[in-house]
């Protein structure tokens, strides 16, 4: 494992960052369902799959259902990616940590805490569902924005973005990969309107939908979103984005070590294997079967990373 307090500040951001990517997911999962209302309930199915939580669901529930997926997602103890359990855990290791965190961070990560767990002390309804995604992405943000305001550019800040750019990451690929389990009801929906609203959805539950119109205008379809919140490196939840803050970071925690960390290798190694090519590349490959592969390199780099500063305090 980590030492003490780079681990406690790495699981710290890791799990801010899976909170409010948690909350985006349910979001994208909500607009996806209302384009496709015939599909009822199972289309909760697609978003349970893609958050990569849906075989512990199945071990809770008899069978898949809107309000028990959100909840699940949203509130449940039994879940450790739900919101309720990411923004404890977060806390948690804020604690551990303490004395590495500046006052605001600390005072912004204890507030986000208070307002979730008060929001998420009941079933969310319907009707409040929105305000409270939103409360939940404020929140973190606000100690994001602390984080970059205030705290010092040395080693702490380095595994503070490690954490946070690898479950970036996750989350971007995760999101775009909603598209591959939310089927289509036939292969002529294709450049309808109805995958039209499905792809500006994706964009939107990365934040992404004004950048993308900067870069392309009106116009871009899957091809160019893709590749937007895959290969672009100015958007700040594409893959190479944030693969690219990773490898930086590594590079100054890795100032003074002989020869070349494996994690830094690894992280060369996904870039350039996967990220280097033109996005014709990744759909000649298949975007679901590239997003897998995208998804087991970016697990084995966290490990690794735990494994190469074990003994880092």
């Amino acid at each position: 494992m980590l030492g003490k307090t780079a681990g406690g500040l790495f699981w710290m951001y890791r799990y801010l960052e899976r909170a409010e990517n948690t909350a985006r997911l349910i979001e994208a999962g909500q607009r996806i369902a209302l384009t496709r209302l015939e599909a009822g309930d199972s289309e909760w199915t697609s978003i349970l799959q893609a958050g990569g939580v849906k075989s512990a669901f199945d071990r809770e529930y008899d069978a898949v259902t809107r309000d028990a997926a959100v909840d699940w997602m949203l509130r449940s103890k039994a879940n450790p990616s739900s919101v309720l359990s990411c923004i404890e855990s977060a806390r948690q290791n804020a604690r551990l940590v303490r004395t590495a965190l500046t006052g605001e961070v600390w005072s912004a990560t204890n507030a986000a805490y208070m307002r979730i767990r008060e929001k998420l002390a009941r079933k969310v309804s319907e009707r409040d569902l929105p305000d409270v995604l939103r409360d939940i992405r404020q929140h973190t943000s606000l100690v994001r924005g602390m984080t970059h305001g205030t705290m010092l550019r040395n080693e702490i800040y380095d595994f503070v973005r490690l954490g946070t750019f690898l479950e970036r990451a996750d989350n971007t690929a995760r999101i775009l990969d909603v598209k591959y389990y939310v089927l289509l009801p036939s292969v002529s929906a294709v450049g309808t309107s109805l995958d039209n609203v499905q792809w500006e959805t994706i964009l939107r539950a990365v934040s992404a939908r004004g950048g993308f119109r900067m870069e392309y205008g009106a116009g871009g379809g899957p091809a160019e979103i893709t590749e937007f919140l895959v290969l672009n490196k100015r958007m700040p939840r594409s893959l190479a984005f944030c693969v690219d803050k990773l490898r930086s970071n590594l590079r100054y925690l890795h100032k003074g070590v002989d020869g070349q960390l494996p994690s830094m290798a690894m992280v060369d190694h996904l870039e350039r294997q996967y990220l280097s090519h033109d996005i014709g590349a990744v759909f000649e490959c298949g975007l679901h079967e590239f997003i897998e592969e995208i998804l087991g390199q970016l697990g084995l780099i966290a490990r690794q990373i735990e494994i190469d500063f074990r003994f880092y305090q």
